[in-house]
């Protein structure tokens, strides 16, 4: 399908819905779960039997979400922050999974376009300059979408590294906050257990 086709599928809209508006890093990620997907030669996961690994906190994630049905509250959407357009997707039936990494030089921003996302972000773009990058987005958007997977991406098999399943646990007192924990999320400070939360307010006082 080309572009257009896409943008009027229903998993498109479902994307696009759940995210808020259309964008090129929606985009990518609808590219990079349908490719993801088809490599697994799965559908839409309706439990746990998927897992997605991500490397960003983009745009993206919310097509894979949708997608693949990979989500953090089911515990298979893990993300790791590196910064990076990469995503992994494991069936945990066959113990196959793929790596997707963005190629080098793929679909950069443009200046015009970082220039515009700064004007939007200090309140001083114009109403004309809203419809030019709602233009230069809508053109990013049909590039991605009219691109092969494997020139978006560099695919590579993966069998190790994937991850549990989500643990149910019960939960242990915060020693400073007193709220309750999950015990394995705890961090031994002395003779006693502190949330995450705590220690990283305390590095800041």
């Amino acid at each position: 399908m080309n572009a257009p086709q896409i943008m009027e599928s229903d998993d498109f809209k479902r994307c696009a819905a759940f995210h808020g508006h259309v964008c090129g890093g929606l985009a990518i990620g609808y590219v990079a779960a349908t490719a993801g997907l088809a490599w697994l030669k799965e559908k839409r996961a309706l439990d746990e039997e998927l897992v997605a690994i991500v490397e960003t906190d983009a745009c993206c994630v919310d097509a894979i979400q949708v997608l693949t049905g990979c989500t953090f509250g089911k515990g298979n959407l893990i993300y790791r922050d590196y910064g990076k357009m990469g995503f992994t997707f494991f069936n945990r039936r066959t113990g196959q999974g793929v790596r997707l990494a963005m190629r080098p030089d793929t679909f950069r921003v443009n200046e015009r376009q970082i220039e515009l996302f700064k004007k939007t972000r200090d309140g001083s773009i114009t109403e004309l300059e809203k419809a030019e990058l709602n233009e230069l987005g809508a053109q990013r958007t049909a590039d991605v979408l009219n691109t092969r997977s494997e020139d978006l991406f560099a695919m590579t098999p993966v069998t190790a590294g994937m991850p549990t399943k989500a643990r149910i646990e019960p939960s242990t007192l915060c020693s400073r906050c007193g709220e309750p924990t999950m015990a394995s999320k705890l961090e031994t400070v002395g003779e006693t257990l502190v949330c995450r939360g705590c220690l990283v307010q305390s590095r800041q006082t």
